[in-house]
């Protein structure tokens, strides 16, 4: 694809400070597009842009927790005064909760619900509204439509493939997929994309900074390093999701099931839901 695909447009990602979503900030730059990057870190978020200006126009960094509305509501309002309506929101921002439902604190799903699921709630209506309004205000063009923008909701393979190790997290991805189907029917209209994103697992920091439940203390960070294992002998780089994501975007695709992983598993909610409903009864490993 052209290196300056996205030549003048603005985009915005969040939990953009590392893993999924400074790749796909900088996959962005790197065709052109000016990238405001907002995560919770924000020496994090500038980093990504520090590197975003070696490639491209680069952008600017905010700190900002998408479980607050508040904090979500000001930061949409300060990129459209300081910058403008964007043209592509990544929500991307998310956490790990691990373990038995039983032993998964109400805080957890606090938590856990306000990042994955809220945090791309606030996202999608806050500047999918700024897309509606910037659609609606300019006069149309029945030759050349006009582009309203384009939103990717980052879910997960997990989405679709239910496994009693992670109630929450699969339930959070599963919201996420849904909203995001729901949500491009809704815009349509307005010619704004919608793209959910399912990566399977990929080389990011999520199990790292994960929450685990159940068990002692000595077990769950047993757990943490078995993860953090796995995910590095999958050996998927997060740019690669990103190359995805970008052509995503540029296709308007609707669903991305990422890697063979998260492919294998999208058919076979498909053609064998029995089978996935076996796989889900296999436990956290903990020896």
């Amino acid at each position: 694809m052209p290196l300056a695909y996205f030549d003048g447009a603005l985009a915005v990602v969040t939990g953009a400070g590392g893993g999924l979503g400074r790749a796909t900030a900088l996959a962005l730059a790197g065709r052109g597009a000016t990238v405001i990057a907002a995560d919770i870190d924000l020496a994090a978020a500038e980093r990504t842009i520090a590197q975003a200006k070696a490639l491209g126009p680069g952008g600017a960094a905010h700190r900002v927790d998408v479980a607050d509305r508040a904090a979500m509501e000001a930061f949409a309002a300060r990129v459209r005064e300081e910058h403008r309506v964007p043209d592509i929101v990544v929500n991307n921002a998310g956490i790990v909760v691990a373990g038995p439902f039983l032993d998964t604190a109400a805080e957890d799903w606090d938590r856990i619900l306000g990042v994955n699921l809220w945090g791309v709630i606030h996202g999608s209506r806050l500047f999918g509204k700024q897309m509606v309004d910037r659609v609606n205000a300019l006069p149309n063009k029945p030759d050349k439509p006009n582009f309203g923008g384009h939103i990717v909701n980052i879910a997960s393979a997990a989405a679709y493939a239910p496994w009693r190790g992670m109630p929450a997290y699969c339930t959070t991805k599963a919201a996420v997929l849904m909203l995001s189907e729901c949500l491009r029917a809704d815009l349509a209209g307005s010619r704004i994309g919608v793209t959910a994103v399912c990566p399977g697992f990929a080389g990011t920091d999520i199990a790292a900074h994960g929450t685990y439940v159940g068990g002692d203390a000595a077990s769950r960070e047993r757990l943490r390093g078995q993860a953090q294992r796995m995910l590095r002998l999958r050996d998927y780089p997060p740019e690669r999701v990103a190359e995805q994501i970008v052509n995503a975007i540029i296709k308007n695709r609707p669903v991305i099931p990422v890697n063979f992983e998260g492919r294998l598993l999208r058919t076979l909610s498909r053609v064998s839901p029995a089978s996935l409903r076996l796989l889900a009864r296999i436990p956290l490993a903990q020896s």
